[in-house]
């Protein structure tokens, strides 16, 4: 269990936009760490295992792009969606979902997922090595609420959803509000 935790240093390859580069494809690479994507916020990290993969495109970062304005109201200052997928396949992604409030995360070679306790096979789906569905409220590096799906294992028959969902991580967070 994370709770409490601080999220593992990392050094995330990114690709931004830079019109200095010119040409067709003006992206530059630019590092990343955790704490330029921790540090002194309060965010929602969900993770799923693929980018352009049916539950996650269609519910899970529609639903949380959605829903930003609701977690906003209730101290959160930003959304990011973490994969093992790479810059290039995390961009096109974000693309072609129109994202405009959630954040993506390139992790390709899954070190922040593996140190998270997080990664597992997936090679029964011809996958390889992904994340496994989870979310977190992470305060200033620390996890504060964790949201793990059902039954974690290497090549899991199922891709179990719901507990990550953002209706489910809001319904915590307004009830911790209550609470308080």
């Amino acid at each position: 269990m994370m709770l409490g935790r601080k999220v593992p240093a990392v050094t995330f390859r990114t690709r931004v936009r830079d019109e200095s580069v010119g040409g067709s494809n003006p992206f530059r690479w630019q590092d990343v760490t955790s704490d330029d994507y921790f540090a002194g916020k309060r965010v929602v990290l969900f993770s799923l295992p693929g980018a352009f993969t049916p539950t996650c495109s269609t519910y899970q970062l529609p639903d949380f792009e959605k829903l930003t304005s609701e977690f906003r109201t209730l101290g959160i200052d930003e959304i990011y969606c973490v994969s093992v997928n790479d810059a290039f396949v995390m961009n096109a992604w974000g693309k072609s979902q129109g994202l405009e409030n959630v954040k993506l995360i390139p992790d390709g070679s899954g070190e922040f997922t593996r140190k998270m306790g997080m990664l597992v096979a997936k090679d029964n789906l011809g996958f390889g090595m992904r994340s496994w569905r989870y979310a977190a409220v992470i305060n200033n590096g620390v996890v504060e609420q964790w949201f793990e799906e059902e039954g974690y294992s290497d090549n899991c028959d199922s891709d179990p959803y719901g507990v990550s969902s953002p209706q489910n991580i809001l319904a915590a967070l307004k009830s911790k509000k209550l609470a308080a």
